[in-house]
C-alpha cells in the first residue's frame, strides 16, 4: 500500500510497481530476507522519497526511465535500511503501529537485513553508471552514519546549539531527500544549474519534513505516531520544540540536564514544551523550508509532475492540521 494523495497521482501506478518490484530484489536471496522483505515493504508508508524521484524524472525528463525506476528502488533501501538499523540502536518496539523488524526478527537478524539493503543499495548504484549518482548516493550513506553518531553524542544536552541540531537533521533525513532529488534531474541529463536547484529543493522540502515530525512528538496520539508521545524527547534527542522552549523555560533545562531521571520529570518537561512558544516557533521554521523548496522549482517545465511537486511542499505542512 503506498500513501494515497494527490501529489502522489501522477506516479502512483510507478509507486506501486516500484513496491512490489522491491520485494521480489530483496526477497530472492533467502527465505529470512523473504520474509523481512514482505515485512518491510508489505507493510506501506509513505514511500515519500521513491515518490520525489519518479516524481522529478517526470518533470524533468517528461517520463520515468528504467534507470529512474532504478534510482526510486535504491532510494528506498536505503532509507529503509536506515530505519531498521536506527530502531535497533533506539530500542524502538513500533514503528507505524507496527513491531519493529528486531522486536520481530530479533536484533541479529535486524542488523544483518539493514547490512544487505545497504549493499545491495550499493550494488545497483554502482550498476547505473553514473559517477555523479554514485557520489551523490554514497555521501547520503555516510551522512546517515554521522547524523547517528552526532545524535548519540548530544543526547540529553541541554547547550546543544540550533545549528548542531539542523545539521544533524540534514544528515538524518533532508541528505537523501536532496540528493535523490538531484541523482533523478542527473538521470534526465539536465543542466547543472538545474541539478543543483532540484537539490536545494529537496534540501528544503527534507528540512521541513523532519521539523513537522519533530513537532509531531508533542502533539500527535500515540495512534498517529506509531510509538508514544515524547519518544524522542525520553531519549535524549532534543529537537526543534524542546530547544525554542529551552531559551525560555529554565526549568525544562533542569529536567533535561537530569535525564528525566525522576518520577513526573518526562510528563512535567512535555507540558513545559507544550506550554511554551516552542511548537508555534517550530511550525513557522517549517512553513519557512516548504517555502524555500518551492522557489527551487521556478526553473522546471510546467507539467503535473512539477505542480506535484509543488504541492508537496504544501502536503508537508498540512500534516499539522
Amino acid at each position: 500500500m503506498t500513501l494515497v494523495t494527490a501529489p502522489f497521482a501522477p506516479v502512483e501506478a510507478d509507486l506501486q510497481q516500484l513496491s512490489d518490484h522491491l520485494r521480489q530484489l530483496v526477497g530472492g536471496q533467502h527465505p529470512i530476507l523473504s520474509a523481512a522483505a514482505e515485512y518491510l515493504f508489505g507493510a506501506g508508508g509513505k514511500r515519500l522519497r521513491p515518490a520525489l524521484v519518479l516524481l522529478v524524472a517526470r518533470a524533468t525528463a517528461g517520463e520515468v526511465t528504467v534507470r529512474h525506476r532504478r534510482l526510486a528502488e535504491i532510494t528506498e533501501m536505503i532509507h529503509t535500511a536506515s530505519l531498521v538499523h536506527d530502531d535497533v540502536v533506539d530500542g524502538a518496539d513500533l514503528r507505524r503501529n507496527v513491531p519493529t523488524v528486531h522486536s520481530y526478527f530479533g536484533n541479529r537478524v535486524a542488523i544483518l537485513a539493514g547490512d544487505f539493503l545497504f549493499a545491495q543499495s550499493s550494488w545497483y548504484l554502482a550498476n547505473l553508471d553514473n559517477l555523479t549518482v554514485v557520489k551523490l548516493l554514497s555521501r547520503v550513506i555516510m551522512d546517515f552514519a554521522e547524523g547517528e553518531i552526532r545524535q548519540s553524542l548530544n543526547h540529553f544536552d541541554p547547550d546543544l546549539s540550533f545549528e548542531d541540531y539542523l545539521e544533524k537533521t540534514f544528515l538524518k533525513t533532508a541528505s537523501l531527500m536532496a540528493a535523490s532529488c538531484k541523482a533523478a534531474a542527473v538521470l534526465s541529463d539536465c543542466p547543472e544549474d538545474l541539478c543543483e536547484q532540484i537539490y536545494q529543493y529537496g534540501r528544503y522540502l527534507g528540512l521541513a519534513f523532519q521539523v513537522v515530525d519533530d513537532i509531531f512528538d508533542f502533539t500527535a496520539s500515540t495512534a498517529v505516531l506509531g510509538k508514544p508521545a515524547g519518544s524522542d524527547l525520553q531519549e535524549g534527542n532534543l529537537t526543534a520544540p524542546v530547544l525554542f522552549t529551552l531559551t525560555e523555560t529554565p526549568a525544562l533545562r533542569t529536567l533535561v540536564a537530569r535525564k528525566f531521571s525522576e518520577p513526573g520529570d518526562l510528563a512535567q518537561a512535555v507540558a513545559l514544551v507544550r506550554m511554551g512558544s516552542g511548537l508555534e516557533r517550530s511550525q513557522q521554521l517549517a512553513q519557512e523550508y516548504a517555502q524555500a523548496a518551492a522557489t527551487f522549482l521556478s526553473d522546471v517545465p510546467p507539467s503535473p509532475a512539477r505542480q506535484s511537486l509543488a504541492d508537496l511542499t504544501d502536503y508537508v505542512l498540512s500534516r499539522l492540521h
